[in-house]
């Protein structure tokens, strides 16, 4: 198993609306990965993903793509240290 690490991530495009953060957080359980999602009030979606790092990394290009009704134009991440949470939520 790769070492932990943590990333957060914001997604632009149409994100909100088309059931991005449900996905998102099916799309980390799979992976085991633990965080949050919520939307942004400028539209945008913020992701915490912690894990083992090529899990991690996994996510985040399956975060380029999103949901079939959604259409990301932009993800921009920054690596950060684990918090150590439990379970993945959507957070208001």
């Amino acid at each position: 198993m790769s070492e932990a690490t943590a990333i957060e991530a914001r997604i632009t495009g149409r994100v909100q609306g088309v059931s991005f953060r449900v996905w998102t957080q099916r799309q980390a359980q799979a992976r085991g990965l633990t965080g949050w999602v919520r939307n942004e009030p400028d539209g945008t979606v913020r992701a915490w993903i912690e894990g083992p790092r090529d899990m991690v990394q996994g996510m985040l290009a399956t975060l380029h793509e999103g949901p079939s009704v959604a259409r990301v134009d932009r993800v921009d991440s920054s690596e950060a240290a684990p918090e150590g949470f439990e379970g993945f939520e959507i957070r208001r």
